[in-house]
């Protein structure tokens, strides 16, 4: 489970002045090996690009097909290239308790990478992140992202 304040291993800011960018970012961290089981939390406000991102990520790492945000089914789940990927979002949690009774437990247990948008509806639930991206909109495309590594997976994320 989460501790309240897990050490920060490594924090890197990126500037993305447009999608492409962002697809960029998501392409690069695609080919890192270590993205094969991580634990990746995605914070920002609404609109501010979280399943962009994440749209980005699936594509780079060859999930085919309709890519859909999981706010009204919680979990949407994909494979690629052998690697179990769950991506979720909590933002319509009003309990963090709604997490066990969903039974994400298991799914956290499983090997494969977890992307996680709105993890502080889930707080105190979730494992510690390998990896934070908080994005900030800067403008009507530009984003600011402060990137934290919480593990030596998520620092290996960031080289």
């Amino acid at each position: 489970m989460t501790t309240a304040h897990p050490a920060i291993v490594e924090i890197r800011t990126f500037d993305w002045p447009d999608e492409a960018a962002c697809a960029a970012f998501a392409a690069g961290l695609a080919r890192r090996s270590a993205l094969h089981d991580a634990v990746i939390e995605l914070r920002g406000d609404l609109g501010a690009g979280k399943t962009t991102f994440v749209r980005h990520l699936l594509r780079a790492l060859g999930v085919g097909g309709r890519i859909k945000s999981p706010s009204y089914a919680l979990l949407e789940p994909y494979e690629a290239g052998g690697i179990e990927i769950s991506h979720f979002d909590f933002y319509r949690f009003d309990d963090p308790h709604e997490w066990v009774d969903a039974g994400l437990r298991d799914v956290f247990a499983r090997p494969g990478l977890k992307l996680v948008e709105w993890p502080q509806k889930a707080s105190g639930m979730l494992p510690p992140p390998d990896l934070r991206l908080t994005i900030e909109i800067r403008g009507e495309h530009a984003r600011h992202v402060t990137a934290q590594a919480f593990s030596a997976r998520g620092a290996e994320l960031l080289a």
